[in-house]
Protein backbone atom coordinates (compact mmCIF):
# COMPACT_ATOMS: atom_id res chain seq x y z
CA UNK A 1 0.00 0.00 0.00
CA UNK A 2 1.54 3.72 -1.00
CA UNK A 3 -0.54 5.77 1.13
CA UNK A 4 1.83 7.94 3.11
CA UNK A 5 1.24 10.27 6.15
CA UNK A 6 1.33 13.33 4.37
CA UNK A 7 -1.18 11.62 1.66
CA UNK A 8 -3.13 10.44 3.70
CA UNK A 9 -3.63 14.01 5.54
CA UNK A 10 -4.28 15.41 2.07
CA UNK A 11 -7.13 12.55 0.86
CA UNK A 12 -8.53 13.21 4.59
CA UNK A 13 -8.96 17.00 3.92
CA UNK A 14 -10.51 16.28 0.41
CA UNK A 15 -12.60 14.06 1.35
CA UNK A 16 -14.10 16.38 4.23
CA UNK A 17 -14.36 18.91 1.52
CA UNK A 18 -16.08 17.14 -1.47
CA UNK A 19 -18.44 14.91 0.99
CA UNK A 20 -21.02 17.92 1.13
CA UNK A 21 -21.03 18.33 -2.48
CA UNK A 22 -22.37 15.17 -3.55
CA UNK A 23 -24.19 14.41 -6.96
CA UNK A 24 -26.00 17.24 -9.12
CA UNK A 25 -28.82 15.64 -9.64
CA UNK A 26 -30.07 18.16 -12.47
CA UNK A 27 -26.85 18.40 -13.93
CA UNK A 28 -25.39 22.10 -14.45
CA UNK A 29 -24.61 23.82 -17.98
CA UNK A 30 -22.40 22.83 -20.17
CA UNK A 31 -20.05 25.02 -21.93
CA UNK A 32 -22.07 27.31 -22.98
CA UNK A 33 -25.61 29.68 -21.53
CA UNK A 34 -28.65 29.15 -20.99
CA UNK A 35 -28.66 25.15 -20.67
CA UNK A 36 -31.04 23.49 -18.66
CA UNK A 37 -30.85 21.75 -15.43
CA UNK A 38 -31.80 17.71 -16.47
CA UNK A 39 -31.79 14.65 -14.71
CA UNK A 40 -28.83 11.76 -16.00
CA UNK A 41 -29.75 10.98 -20.18
CA UNK A 42 -29.52 7.87 -22.30
CA UNK A 43 -27.58 8.91 -24.95
CA UNK A 44 -27.44 5.63 -26.31
CA UNK A 45 -30.26 2.64 -25.57
CA UNK A 46 -29.23 -1.30 -26.95
CA UNK A 47 -31.56 -2.11 -29.99
CA UNK A 48 -31.72 1.55 -30.90
CA UNK A 49 -31.26 3.25 -34.85
CA UNK A 50 -31.36 -0.29 -36.11
CA UNK A 51 -27.96 -1.48 -33.61
CA UNK A 52 -28.12 -4.39 -31.46
CA UNK A 53 -25.83 -3.13 -28.79
CA UNK A 54 -23.88 -0.02 -28.32
CA UNK A 55 -20.95 -0.51 -26.10
CA UNK A 56 -17.67 1.67 -25.54
CA UNK A 57 -18.29 5.01 -24.26
CA UNK A 58 -15.67 8.06 -25.04
CA UNK A 59 -16.60 11.69 -24.15
CA UNK A 60 -15.23 14.86 -25.24
CA UNK A 61 -16.44 18.88 -24.82
CA UNK A 62 -15.60 21.05 -27.68
CA UNK A 63 -15.11 24.56 -26.01
CA UNK A 64 -18.36 27.01 -26.70
CA UNK A 65 -19.68 23.63 -28.15
CA UNK A 66 -21.45 20.41 -28.32
CA UNK A 67 -20.79 17.81 -25.69
CA UNK A 68 -19.63 14.53 -27.72
CA UNK A 69 -20.90 10.75 -26.89
CA UNK A 70 -19.24 8.35 -29.20
CA UNK A 71 -19.83 4.76 -29.40
CA UNK A 72 -19.57 1.91 -30.85
CA UNK A 73 -22.74 0.41 -32.60
CA UNK A 74 -22.73 -2.97 -33.26
CA UNK A 75 -25.28 -4.56 -35.72
CA UNK A 76 -25.91 -8.02 -34.90
CA UNK A 77 -24.61 -8.77 -31.31
CA UNK A 78 -23.01 -7.80 -28.45
CA UNK A 79 -19.78 -9.28 -29.56
CA UNK A 80 -16.39 -7.61 -29.85
CA UNK A 81 -16.18 -8.00 -33.32
CA UNK A 82 -18.03 -8.22 -36.72
CA UNK A 83 -20.03 -5.65 -38.25
CA UNK A 84 -19.37 -2.88 -35.83
CA UNK A 85 -19.76 1.10 -36.71
CA UNK A 86 -18.34 4.06 -35.16
CA UNK A 87 -20.98 6.39 -34.12
CA UNK A 88 -21.56 9.79 -32.47
CA UNK A 89 -24.45 11.72 -30.74
CA UNK A 90 -24.61 15.25 -29.40
CA UNK A 91 -25.61 17.38 -26.67
CA UNK A 92 -26.22 21.73 -26.87
CA UNK A 93 -27.94 21.55 -23.60
CA UNK A 94 -25.32 20.05 -21.64
CA UNK A 95 -26.24 16.16 -21.95
CA UNK A 96 -29.99 16.80 -21.37
CA UNK A 97 -31.04 16.00 -25.01
CA UNK A 98 -29.32 13.97 -27.65
CA UNK A 99 -29.12 14.83 -31.54
CA UNK A 100 -29.62 12.17 -33.89
CA UNK A 101 -27.37 9.74 -33.88
CA UNK A 102 -24.51 10.37 -36.50
CA UNK A 103 -22.16 7.88 -38.31
CA UNK A 104 -18.68 8.73 -38.38
CA UNK A 105 -17.21 5.73 -39.45
CA UNK A 106 -18.55 2.52 -41.37
CA UNK A 107 -16.18 -0.24 -42.66
CA UNK A 108 -19.20 -2.55 -44.08
CA UNK A 109 -19.07 -6.05 -42.24
CA UNK A 110 -15.77 -5.53 -41.10
CA UNK A 111 -15.14 -3.95 -36.90
CA UNK A 112 -14.73 -0.26 -36.22
CA UNK A 113 -14.55 0.91 -32.86
CA UNK A 114 -12.13 2.57 -29.28
CA UNK A 115 -12.66 5.90 -30.23
CA UNK A 116 -10.33 8.18 -28.82
CA UNK A 117 -10.94 11.87 -29.18
CA UNK A 118 -8.87 14.77 -28.21
CA UNK A 119 -8.93 18.51 -29.90
CA UNK A 120 -6.08 20.09 -31.01
CA UNK A 121 -5.78 23.15 -28.92
CA UNK A 122 -3.46 24.74 -31.97
CA UNK A 123 -6.21 24.39 -34.66
CA UNK A 124 -9.20 23.87 -32.67
CA UNK A 125 -9.83 20.50 -34.66
CA UNK A 126 -11.21 17.20 -32.98
CA UNK A 127 -8.89 14.61 -33.69
CA UNK A 128 -10.24 11.01 -33.12
CA UNK A 129 -8.35 7.75 -33.19
CA UNK A 130 -9.52 4.75 -34.23
CA UNK A 131 -8.86 1.29 -34.47
CA UNK A 132 -10.44 -1.89 -37.57
CA UNK A 133 -9.64 -5.26 -37.90
CA UNK A 134 -10.51 -6.56 -41.33
CA UNK A 135 -11.72 -9.15 -43.44
CA UNK A 136 -14.11 -10.21 -40.16
CA UNK A 137 -11.07 -11.71 -38.16
CA UNK A 138 -11.40 -11.88 -34.20
CA UNK A 139 -8.85 -10.61 -31.72
CA UNK A 140 -8.19 -14.57 -30.74
CA UNK A 141 -7.26 -15.22 -34.59
CA UNK A 142 -4.95 -11.72 -34.14
CA UNK A 143 -3.42 -12.50 -30.73
CA UNK A 144 -2.91 -16.30 -31.63
CA UNK A 145 -1.49 -15.64 -35.18
CA UNK A 146 -4.22 -17.82 -37.36
CA UNK A 147 -4.04 -14.23 -39.54
CA UNK A 148 -1.66 -12.61 -40.12
CA UNK A 149 -1.48 -9.08 -37.63
CA UNK A 150 -2.00 -6.65 -40.16
CA UNK A 151 -5.59 -7.30 -40.44
CA UNK A 152 -5.69 -4.71 -37.10
CA UNK A 153 -5.13 -1.25 -38.00
CA UNK A 154 -4.78 2.09 -36.81
CA UNK A 155 -6.84 4.76 -38.23
CA UNK A 156 -7.71 8.68 -37.76
CA UNK A 157 -10.22 11.19 -38.28
CA UNK A 158 -10.73 15.01 -38.03
CA UNK A 159 -13.51 17.49 -37.97
CA UNK A 160 -13.39 21.06 -37.67
CA UNK A 161 -16.90 22.68 -37.55
CA UNK A 162 -17.42 20.95 -33.73
CA UNK A 163 -18.62 17.29 -34.47
CA UNK A 164 -21.00 18.01 -36.97
CA UNK A 165 -19.03 16.67 -40.11
CA UNK A 166 -16.18 14.44 -40.07
CA UNK A 167 -12.79 13.23 -42.67
CA UNK A 168 -12.56 9.82 -44.00
CA UNK A 169 -10.57 7.73 -41.94
CA UNK A 170 -6.48 7.83 -42.70
CA UNK A 171 -4.94 4.99 -42.08
CA UNK A 172 -1.82 5.57 -40.05
CA UNK A 173 -0.61 1.76 -38.78
CA UNK A 174 2.72 1.97 -40.48
CA UNK A 175 3.97 4.87 -38.16
CA UNK A 176 2.43 3.05 -35.00
CA UNK A 177 2.50 -0.52 -35.08
CA UNK A 178 5.51 -2.75 -34.88
CA UNK A 179 5.81 -5.66 -37.20
CA UNK A 180 6.26 -7.41 -34.34
CA UNK A 181 2.95 -6.17 -32.86
CA UNK A 182 -0.39 -8.46 -33.28
CA UNK A 183 -3.50 -7.45 -31.75
CA UNK A 184 -3.73 -3.31 -31.36
CA UNK A 185 -6.10 -1.19 -29.45
CA UNK A 186 -5.97 2.45 -28.46
CA UNK A 187 -8.05 3.73 -25.28
CA UNK A 188 -10.82 3.74 -25.37
CA UNK A 189 -11.71 6.76 -24.27
CA UNK A 190 -10.70 10.65 -24.30
CA UNK A 191 -7.28 11.53 -25.19
CA UNK A 192 -5.01 14.44 -23.95
CA UNK A 193 -3.15 17.63 -25.28
CA UNK A 194 -0.72 18.09 -22.73
CA UNK A 195 -0.57 22.01 -21.29
CA UNK A 196 3.33 22.39 -19.68
CA UNK A 197 6.58 23.20 -20.89
CA UNK A 198 8.40 22.03 -24.03
CA UNK A 199 5.29 19.18 -24.85
CA UNK A 200 3.15 21.47 -24.73
CA UNK A 201 -0.08 21.12 -27.25
CA UNK A 202 1.32 17.42 -27.77
CA UNK A 203 -1.38 14.79 -28.72
CA UNK A 204 -1.08 12.00 -26.67
CA UNK A 205 -3.04 8.75 -26.83
CA UNK A 206 -2.78 5.71 -24.73
CA UNK A 207 -2.86 1.88 -26.19
CA UNK A 208 -1.84 -1.25 -25.90
CA UNK A 209 -0.62 -4.43 -27.90
CA UNK A 210 -0.11 -7.73 -27.92
CA UNK A 211 2.96 -9.87 -29.03
CA UNK A 212 4.49 -13.62 -29.21
CA UNK A 213 2.56 -16.80 -29.11
CA UNK A 214 1.56 -16.75 -25.35
CA UNK A 215 -0.72 -13.32 -26.21
CA UNK A 216 0.44 -10.94 -23.42
CA UNK A 217 -0.03 -7.69 -23.66
CA UNK A 218 1.68 -4.38 -22.96
CA UNK A 219 1.04 -0.83 -23.00
CA UNK A 220 2.57 1.92 -25.08
CA UNK A 221 1.26 5.36 -26.21
CA UNK A 222 1.11 6.99 -29.52
CA UNK A 223 1.75 11.06 -29.43
CA UNK A 224 1.42 13.99 -32.48
CA UNK A 225 3.63 16.82 -32.64
CA UNK A 226 2.04 18.55 -34.97
CA UNK A 227 -2.09 18.38 -34.23
CA UNK A 228 -2.47 14.68 -35.40
CA UNK A 229 -1.15 14.71 -39.04
CA UNK A 230 1.96 12.45 -37.90
CA UNK A 231 2.00 9.98 -35.26
CA UNK A 232 4.68 7.90 -33.58
CA UNK A 233 5.05 5.96 -30.31
CA UNK A 234 6.13 6.88 -27.55
CA UNK A 235 6.75 4.70 -23.91
CA UNK A 236 6.44 1.01 -24.21
CA UNK A 237 5.40 -0.63 -20.72
CA UNK A 238 7.68 -2.17 -18.58
CA UNK A 239 6.60 -3.23 -15.14
CA UNK A 240 8.56 -3.57 -11.77
CA UNK A 241 8.35 -6.88 -10.41
CA UNK A 242 7.90 -9.29 -13.23
CA UNK A 243 5.77 -8.51 -16.55
CA UNK A 244 1.64 -7.51 -16.37
CA UNK A 245 -0.75 -8.02 -18.48
CA UNK A 246 -2.00 -4.64 -19.67
CA UNK A 247 -4.10 -3.47 -22.08
CA UNK A 248 -7.00 -0.54 -22.25
CA UNK A 249 -5.07 2.24 -20.63
CA UNK A 250 -6.73 5.87 -19.83
CA UNK A 251 -3.66 8.52 -18.87
CA UNK A 252 -3.96 12.23 -17.46
CA UNK A 253 -1.48 15.33 -17.13
CA UNK A 254 -0.95 16.42 -13.68
CA UNK A 255 -0.47 19.67 -12.69
CA UNK A 256 2.95 19.08 -12.32
CA UNK A 257 3.91 18.22 -15.63
CA UNK A 258 3.72 14.91 -15.11
CA UNK A 259 1.95 11.99 -17.29
CA UNK A 260 -0.26 9.55 -15.25
CA UNK A 261 -0.98 6.49 -16.93
CA UNK A 262 -3.77 3.85 -15.32
CA UNK A 263 -3.92 0.46 -17.25
CA UNK A 264 -6.45 -2.74 -17.02
CA UNK A 265 -4.17 -5.63 -15.69
CA UNK A 266 -5.16 -8.98 -16.83
CA UNK A 267 -2.55 -11.07 -14.51
CA UNK A 268 -4.05 -13.14 -12.13
CA UNK A 269 -0.92 -13.39 -10.01
CA UNK A 270 -0.84 -9.30 -9.64
CA UNK A 271 -2.14 -7.81 -6.66
CA UNK A 272 -5.55 -6.14 -7.99
CA UNK A 273 -7.10 -5.43 -11.33
CA UNK A 274 -5.29 -2.13 -12.06
CA UNK A 275 -1.58 -1.05 -13.16
CA UNK A 276 -0.17 2.51 -13.03
CA UNK A 277 2.69 4.41 -14.24
CA UNK A 278 4.19 8.01 -14.89
CA UNK A 279 6.15 9.56 -17.21
CA UNK A 280 7.89 13.20 -16.86
CA UNK A 281 9.01 13.59 -20.42
CA UNK A 282 5.21 13.85 -22.14
CA UNK A 283 4.69 9.89 -22.25
CA UNK A 284 7.89 9.47 -24.66
CA UNK A 285 9.23 7.24 -21.58
CA UNK A 286 8.24 5.57 -18.51
CA UNK A 287 9.77 7.59 -15.40
CA UNK A 288 8.30 4.96 -12.76
CA UNK A 289 7.09 1.96 -14.62
CA UNK A 290 3.82 0.13 -14.37
CA UNK A 291 2.97 -1.32 -10.83
CA UNK A 292 0.27 -2.84 -9.15
CA UNK A 293 -2.20 -0.37 -8.16
CA UNK A 294 -4.12 -1.97 -5.56
CA UNK A 295 -6.26 0.35 -3.81
CA UNK A 296 -8.82 0.45 -7.15
CA UNK A 297 -10.63 -2.13 -6.69
CA UNK A 298 -12.80 -3.48 -8.75
CA UNK A 299 -13.21 -6.17 -11.66
CA UNK A 300 -10.71 -6.47 -14.81
CA UNK A 301 -12.38 -3.81 -16.76
CA UNK A 302 -11.59 -0.59 -18.26
CA UNK A 303 -11.63 2.38 -16.48
CA UNK A 304 -11.25 6.36 -17.18
CA UNK A 305 -9.10 9.00 -15.29
CA UNK A 306 -9.39 12.90 -15.19
CA UNK A 307 -7.25 15.51 -13.94
CA UNK A 308 -10.06 18.17 -12.90
CA UNK A 309 -9.36 21.74 -13.58
CA UNK A 310 -10.69 24.68 -12.19
CA UNK A 311 -9.72 26.56 -15.22
CA UNK A 312 -10.55 24.70 -18.55
CA UNK A 313 -7.91 26.31 -20.80
CA UNK A 314 -5.08 27.23 -18.37
CA UNK A 315 -5.05 24.05 -16.56
CA UNK A 316 -3.31 26.28 -13.49
CA UNK A 317 -5.72 25.69 -11.03
CA UNK A 318 -6.26 22.35 -10.31
CA UNK A 319 -8.66 19.68 -8.38
CA UNK A 320 -7.64 16.21 -7.72
CA UNK A 321 -7.50 13.38 -9.85
CA UNK A 322 -10.24 11.66 -10.86
CA UNK A 323 -10.73 7.59 -11.70
CA UNK A 324 -14.62 6.03 -12.48
CA UNK A 325 -14.88 2.25 -13.45
CA UNK A 326 -17.61 -0.38 -11.54
CA UNK A 327 -15.94 -0.81 -7.50
CA UNK A 328 -17.77 -4.61 -7.00
CA UNK A 329 -14.42 -6.78 -7.21
CA UNK A 330 -16.69 -9.86 -8.05
CA UNK A 331 -17.93 -8.61 -11.07
CA UNK A 332 -19.28 -5.61 -13.20
CA UNK A 333 -21.31 -3.81 -10.90
CA UNK A 334 -21.76 -0.66 -8.81
CA UNK A 335 -20.17 2.77 -11.12
CA UNK A 336 -18.10 4.43 -8.97
CA UNK A 337 -15.87 7.78 -9.17
CA UNK A 338 -12.50 7.58 -7.28
CA UNK A 339 -10.33 10.91 -6.17
CA UNK A 340 -6.75 10.95 -5.58
CA UNK A 341 -5.25 14.53 -3.99
CA UNK A 342 -1.90 13.15 -4.19
CA UNK A 343 -1.74 12.25 -7.82
CA UNK A 344 -2.51 8.59 -8.23
CA UNK A 345 -0.58 7.00 -5.47
CA UNK A 346 -3.70 6.83 -3.21
CA UNK A 347 -7.21 6.82 -3.74
CA UNK A 348 -10.60 6.93 -1.82
CA UNK A 349 -14.44 6.85 -3.18
CA UNK A 350 -15.99 10.10 -3.72
CA UNK A 351 -18.72 9.04 -5.64
CA UNK A 352 -21.24 5.95 -6.51
CA UNK A 353 -23.47 6.31 -9.47
CA UNK A 354 -25.84 3.19 -8.63
CA UNK A 355 -25.52 -0.52 -7.51
CA UNK A 356 -26.46 -1.33 -11.29
CA UNK A 357 -24.79 -3.71 -13.60
CA UNK A 358 -21.62 -1.03 -14.98
CA UNK A 359 -18.47 -1.77 -17.48
CA UNK A 360 -17.32 0.94 -19.33
CA UNK A 361 -16.94 4.50 -18.90
CA UNK A 362 -15.62 7.83 -19.65
CA UNK A 363 -14.82 11.12 -17.60
CA UNK A 364 -15.23 14.51 -19.16
CA UNK A 365 -15.29 17.99 -17.79
CA UNK A 366 -17.72 19.99 -18.99
CA UNK A 367 -16.99 23.61 -17.45
CA UNK A 368 -15.04 24.61 -13.85
CA UNK A 369 -17.58 23.39 -11.80
CA UNK A 370 -18.88 20.01 -13.35
CA UNK A 371 -17.87 16.78 -13.84
CA UNK A 372 -19.39 14.36 -16.35
CA UNK A 373 -19.98 10.48 -16.34
CA UNK A 374 -20.26 8.37 -19.73
CA UNK A 375 -21.17 4.47 -18.76
CA UNK A 376 -22.09 1.66 -19.33
CA UNK A 377 -25.08 0.57 -17.55
CA UNK A 378 -28.89 -1.61 -16.89
CA UNK A 379 -30.83 -3.17 -14.89
CA UNK A 380 -30.32 -6.79 -16.07
CA UNK A 381 -26.76 -6.46 -18.36
CA UNK A 382 -24.04 -3.79 -18.07
CA UNK A 383 -24.44 -2.73 -21.71
CA UNK A 384 -28.41 -2.37 -21.82
CA UNK A 385 -27.54 1.50 -22.00
CA UNK A 386 -25.41 4.37 -22.31
CA UNK A 387 -25.88 6.60 -19.63
CA UNK A 388 -24.94 10.29 -19.31
CA UNK A 389 -24.61 11.97 -15.79
CA UNK A 390 -23.11 14.87 -13.66
CA UNK A 391 -21.59 16.10 -10.17
CA UNK A 392 -20.29 18.41 -8.94
CA UNK A 393 -16.36 18.92 -9.34
CA UNK A 394 -14.17 19.36 -6.10
CA UNK A 395 -13.23 23.01 -5.24
CA UNK A 396 -10.19 21.80 -3.43
CA UNK A 397 -6.91 22.63 -5.04
CA UNK A 398 -4.22 18.98 -5.01
CA UNK A 399 -1.78 21.60 -3.88
CA UNK A 400 1.57 20.30 -4.42
CA UNK A 401 2.13 16.78 -6.13
CA UNK A 402 4.81 14.54 -4.47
Amino acid sequence: MRLHTTAGRRLALLLTLVAGLGVAQAPAPAAHSGAARCPASVPYRSGDSGYHTFRIPAALQVPGGALLAFAEGRRNSPADNGDIDLVLRRSFDGGCTWRPLQLVADAGKDTVGNPVPVIDPVSGDIVLVTCRTIDGATKAQVTSGQVVPSVRRVYVQRSDDGGRTWSRQRDITGSVKPSGWRWYAVGPGHAVALRHGFDRDRLLVPANHSSGANGRSGGHSLYSDDGGHTWRIGYVSRSAGGPLALNESTLAELPDGRVYINARDHDRKAEGTRADAYSTDGGLTLSVPFRPQPELTGPTVQGSVLQVSRGLRSGLRSGPLLYSGPSNPDGRFRMQVRASADGGRSWQPLWSASGDPAGYSDLVQTNSRTVGLLYETGKLTYHDTIRYTQFRSPKLSAGKQP
